[in-house]
């Protein structure tokens, strides 16, 4: 597969069935970059448990303002659990520290975007990812070819907008993939 002609930076990766990896059990991944070096992506569907939004201002001593807004907290993978990503709108710019993943989606991660939102002026849409998804070269591409992920556009309505246990059924059905017909073993024709 060239990278260059086919890069999955701004999809999502939905995982099948029997992957083999329990940290992604049913998880969509949107991808906020691929490149032959390897890639990184976000779990948007795997809310935190543990962790709240206002805890967390509270703990990084972030004021709310009047208008602040809520951001929904989630596992974003299994690197660098410490590390916050903020998956967000376009309408959102925090110039050379946001990355412009493609024309709905950036990606910014820095203490700033927290304050912004905190006090009501961040992005219309986003999540917070503590943590995130990497692969190293060819790795991805590798787990592709495997059965391990589909691949599928990304919408910031299913992103953004759906309730999380809903998000991984809604990107099969994207493709035209009822989660009922899914097999965990994957063969060869």
């Amino acid at each position: 597969m060239d990278i260059e002609d086919h890069s999955l930076c701004g999809k999502l990766l939905i995982a099948m069935p029997g992957m083999g990896d329990t940290r992604f059990d049913h998880s969509v991944i949107y991808l906020c970059a691929h490149s032959d070096e390897g890639s990184m992506g976000l779990i948007v569907n795997k809310p935190s448990l543990d962790i709240k939004i206002d805890t967390l201002l509270e703990q990084l001593d972030i004021p709310k303002g009047e208008q602040s807004s809520d951001i929904r907290v989630h596992f974003g993978g299994p690197v660098e659990h410490g590390r916050g990503f903020v998956l967000h709108s376009r309408d959102y710019d925090a110039g050379d520290s946001t990355l412009h993943v493609d024309d709905s989606f950036g990606m910014t991660a820095t203490i700033s975007i927290l304050e912004d939102i905190a006090q009501g002026q961040g992005p219309r849409n986003a999540i917070l990812a503590l943590g995130y998804a990497g692969w190293g070269a060819g790795q991805l591409e590798g787990e592709i070819l495997a059965n391990g992920w589909l691949t599928a556009d990304a919408e910031p309505e299913l992103v953004f907008n759906m309730e999380n246990d809903e998000k991984w059924s809604a990107a099969l059905e994207t493709l035209g993939v009822s989660p009922l017909v899914l097999s965990s073993t994957s063969g060869n024709a």
